[in-house]
């Protein structure tokens, strides 16, 4: 059989039947391994620049399933939805919808990076779904405030003039000016991704992003260091404490989302280990592939649950 296989299956929201695209690698069913399900950040990015993950399934043969949350990729686009549409309740049971449809949902890891760590984060805290084992939250924020703290000080660190230039461009609503946007890829270029070229996979995200900026500029705003979308009041860290699952962190020093925004994770969970990487930024899967790819597989080795 195949150990790699793509499929759709609905997710119906009121009256509307929307679609979620998925991709698996190794085979779900009969297999002694638990499933290590991925979510991609954002919101409304894809899982092109997730796929690193399936070194998991090359290294031990756990099955890796990835998706595309729905309003961008290969799953249903919404264009005619209004803004209250998108929110993080939206994408849990899109998530419930997904692992229930697959046949998982008694029984999985969670893996979230960027959005998807918050998001998994809040799926566990608010959830607690008893079929999930092990959480793994890289790169995320426990609250866009506290994350809105560190990209602010990243910012501050750049020439005076470059940071006037930008902010003159947010409180004009000039953000989709060439010299706005290339400074955005100044400070993604430092605290994002320190590749050059990037990878593929992650030009392919952030072109589908470029594309279709929807979810993300309606959730979060026109930049990582610009939140002014219907997420920029969101906060976990008064749910924290009811994550009950061995629960794994990644950071990094130079990452965008800066140690003060990490901390409250590390402080409510019960089962928490965190981990700083110090030769990366936000993308430690492509930046030092293999410290990163050793974290989680010794992770999930020492927190081995009988399936």
């Amino acid at each position: 059989m195949s150990t790699e296989s793509t499929g759709k299956v609905d997710f119906i929201v009121g009256a509307n039947t929307y679609q979620t695209w998925y991709k698996i690698f190794g085979e779900l069913k009969n297999n002694q391994h638990r499933p290590v399900v991925v979510v991609h950040g954002g919101p409304g990015m894809t899982h092109h620049y997730m796929l690193p993950h399936k070194t998991i399934y090359s290294e031990t043969g756990t099955p890796v399933l990835f998706y595309d949350q729905i309003g961008n990729g290969a799953s249903s686009h919404c264009p005619d939805v209004p803004k209250e549409f998108w929110t993080p309740e939206l994408f849990m049971d899109e998530l419930d919808n997904l692992l229930k449809a697959l046949g998982i949902y008694e029984d999985f890891d969670l893996l979230g990076q960027s959005w998807g760590g918050m998001l998994g984060g809040q799926y566990a805290a608010s959830r607690t779904p008893k079929g999930l084992k092990r959480l793994i939250i890289a790169n995320s924020p426990a609250s866009i405030e506290l994350a809105s703290m560190g990209t602010n000080a990243l910012l501050n660190e750049f020439p005076q003039d470059f940071v006037k230039m930008m902010r003159k461009h947010e409180a004009d609503g000039t953000t989709e000016a060439q010299e706005y946007q290339e400074g955005t890829m100044q400070f993604y270029n430092k605290h994002i991704c320190t590749l050059n070229p990037w990878p593929e996979d992650l030009q392919a995200s952030f072109a589908a992003v470029a594309q279709n900026p929807t979810v993300y500029h309606t959730m979060l705003g026109p930049s990582e260091f610009n939140v002014i979308g219907t997420m920029k009041d969101w906060t976990i860290v008064d749910i924290l404490h009811r994550i009950p699952y061995p629960t794994l962190l990644i950071s990094s020093p130079t990452d965008e989302i800066q140690e003060c925004a990490v901390l409250p994770f590390f402080l409510n969970i019960p089962k928490v280990k965190w981990v700083e990487l110090q030769n990366s930024s936000h993308l430690a899967m492509f930046e030092e592939p293999e410290r990163y790819f050793k974290v989680i597989l010794d992770f999930l080795k020492a927190t081995e649950i009988a399936k």
